[in-house]
């Protein structure tokens, strides 16, 4: 049988536990691809998932790693809209850290020849999050304004792009000041972390407000960014990174940011028209409405509307290496794995 190189989380832990493991793939089920994976995204989830503060995660042990592209090497005898040898993106949910993955065919989406395979590694978590917030949720308008916390990752990166096709008007960036020109070079307005953002984003907007504000930190910051709304704005919570400010768990850290996490008021949220949207696409369960999501994602890629930043690319031996590289907060876009053989 073939032989697959996979990333295992052996334990919860710090990078260290990582492990690179060999195994025989087993028998393609009849309704699967299998898929050659060229690239694998990663996700500040999978960060949450190896310290053991991710709810959706599997037991351990356990392959992490939501997103893949490469080109489909064998399919199962029920499968009809699939052939071999096809460019594909692919959410995989859990073992994209994998030399190669089994998944169901509506899972995967077909790539032009044209299409680079690693900046369609970077499409699926970050561009679906983004997309699901401002486009699905939020209903964004021609001429909004945008606040984008963390506006240097891969979901930040991906949100400017999207608001940005999507006719935003002030698109508002906070970020560490080392990042400022990147933020700005994706037609961000830069916040330095330094600076009260709902100071600038009231200035920016004529005392009203954003519109939307993508919150991936969590605790007394989400307030903050509640703080930051226009009447009717919409807030998006789809994080809790302040819980990892290392690279291994911290109690005290967590603690905190469940402390200090806000208890909104509905009736104070009804005077004000605010909306305040929790939102996780590991526990979103209509696969119709994410499918729709990605096919418009993949076509405005396609259409060169949408161009995935990949920071940088480590071999899948390396993953430990790539994860501490996300932990230290040095990643300009999207950081991926090459698991070809």
């Amino acid at each position: 049988m073939t032989q697959r190189k996979q990333v295992v989380y052996s334990r919860k832990g710090g990078p260290n536990i990582i492990e690179i493991i060999e195994e025989e793939m087993p028998s393609l089920k009849s309704e699967h691809i299998r898929i050659d994976v060229h690239y694998a995204g990663i996700n500040f989830a999978d960060l949450m998932m190896r310290v053991g503060l991710y709810g959706a995660a599997p037991p351990f042990p356990f392959t992490p790693g939501y997103e893949v592209s490469g080109i489909i090497s064998e399919v199962g005898a029920k499968v009809t809209n699939r052939k071999v040898g096809e460019r594909v993106v692919a959410v995989t949910g859990f073992g994209g850290y994998s030399s190669s993955v089994d998944v169901n065919p509506e899972q995967s989406f077909v790539l032009d020849e044209d299409q680079d395979l690693a900046a369609a590694a970077a499409i699926p978590v970050t561009y679906a999050t983004a997309h699901h917030m401002l486009v699905h949720l939020g209903r964004i308008r021609k001429g909004d304004s945008v606040l984008i916390h963390h506006a240097a990752g891969g979901v930040g990166s991906a949100a400017a792009q999207i608001a940005k096709v999507k006719g935003a008007g002030h698109i508002i960036g906070t970020s560490s000041d080392i990042k400022k020109e990147f933020v700005e070079k994706l037609g961000m307005t830069h916040v330095s972390r330094k600076e009260d953002f709902v100071h600038v984003c009231k200035s920016i907007t004529g005392g009203k407000g954003v519109d939307h504000a993508l919150d991936p930190v969590g605790g007394e910051h989400l307030m903050k960014s509640y703080k930051a709304l226009a009447k009717g704005g919409k807030l998006y919570s789809f994080g809790a990174s302040s819980v990892i400010p290392g690279q291994k768990r911290n109690y005290f850290a967590a603690f905190k940011m469940w402390w200090k996490m806000p208890k909104f008021d509905p009736l104070r949220m009804m005077n004000s028209n605010k909306a305040v949207f929790g939102v996780h696409l590991g526990t979103w369960e209509n696969e119709e409405i994410m499918r729709e999501q990605m096919q418009e994602i993949v076509r405005m890629h396609r259409n060169g509307k949408l161009e995935p930043i990949v920071d940088s690319i480590f071999k899948l031996d390396d993953a430990a290496k790539a994860h501490i590289h996300m932990h230290n907060r040095k990643n300009r876009g999207k950081i991926l794995l090459d698991c070809r053989e």
